[in-house]
């Protein structure tokens, strides 16, 4: 079967290892289904498990991907939920401390056929389209629990995004404005600046700038370039909510001064569970949210597909269809 999966690591030129071709058939298992393939899309694990972070060099070749919807064994439409608890694991998933993500421990999702856990699937609501469906299991699930879950964000909460334009950022906006919360969103990018206004933000600011008023609430994923700001911006009580560091983990400052003093709150997240999934899948029904693509590639172009997203200048997802 086609797929786009790893071959080699390299951390300065990750695409270097990337290869789009045959693989080997997924092989059917005891609770486990095998899912036809119509739509998935990127996240930014992708290019950091071809620089080799949690994908070690003894696990390659592995097909990469950890969103994707499609067709289960009976022709039922269905997205799949990426993280793997570990055997015996009945809580939260997200808190198994020895879970995985397709395409870490088990094959990912780029392929033609998905090998996946059967309680992984999740049944899309009626109406709602595979690309659709394949932006919700990773960076929309991401936000959703971020905002509703973690940030326990109520309508007429004032939250911040700080960096417009990834999956993740475009999602807490689309997702904060339907759910009647008050977004702000920072961008280093006029025009995403501008977009960030169309998908229902209250208000945009450059990177870094003085606010109006401090936010209950904010969304961090940048990491270190933003840390101090999204301290600064706070009220006493207020929270920051962590699910990334994309300019880096190591702030100049950490403010813990500021932080233990007004009393904040440092939330860590990750991902979220199958039944998150199937609730956040249910909004966007609903809500008729129609989440922000960027570009929409067939998977044997998979390798554009890549390109574009390490190109810096995405707004939205990225599309692989079969």
């Amino acid at each position: 079967m086609l797929a786009a999966y790893a071959r080699s690591i390299s951390r300065d030129d990750p695409l270097s290892g990337l290869v789009v071709g045959d693989r080997p058939d997924p092989q059917p298992e005891p609770g486990w289904a095998v899912v036809d393939l119509k739509a998935a899309t990127l996240n930014h694990h992708d290019l950091w498990s071809l620089r080799g972070v949690g994908l070690p060099a003894d696990r390659l070749p592995m097909i990469l991907g950890c969103d994707a919807a499609g067709l289960s064994a009976d022709g039922s439409p269905v997205v799949v939920h990426s993280v793997i608890a570990s055997p015996g694991w009945h809580a939260d998933e997200t808190l198994d401390p020895r879970r995985s993500i397709l395409s870490e421990i088990h094959q990912g999702t780029f392929c033609e056929r998905i090998l996946v856990p059967e309680s992984n699937l999740v049944p899309l609501p009626e109406g709602m389209s595979f690309e659709t469906a394949a932006t919700l299991p990773t960076a929309w699930l991401t936000a959703y629990r971020m905002l509703f879950t973690q940030g326990e964000l109520v309508p007429g909460s004032l939250v911040l995004v700080q960096g417009a334009g990834g999956g993740v950022a475009t999602a807490c906006i689309q997702l904060g404005a339907a759910a009647g919360l008050r977004v702000w969103v920072t961008a280093r990018d006029e025009t995403k600046r501008q977009r960030a206004l169309d998908l229902g933000a209250e208000a945009v600011f450059e990177s870094g700038a003085r606010l109006p008023e401090k936010v209950d609430a904010v969304v961090e994923t940048v990491g270190a370039a933003t840390w101090s700001h999204s301290v600064n911006v706070l009220r006493p009580g207020g929270a920051i909510v962590i699910s990334g560091a994309t300019s880096g983990d190591a702030p100049d400052k950490a403010e813990l001064t500021k932080i233990f003093f007004r009393q904040l709150r440092v939330i860590g997240s990750t991902m979220g569970t199958r039944f998150e999934l199937d609730r956040l899948a249910h909004l966007v029904r609903s809500a008729g949210i129609e989440p922000t693509i960027d570009s929409t590639y067939p998977l044997e172009r998979a390798r554009e597909a890549f390109e574009r997203l390490a190109s810096g200048q995405t707004f939205g997802k990225i599309v692989l269809t079969r």
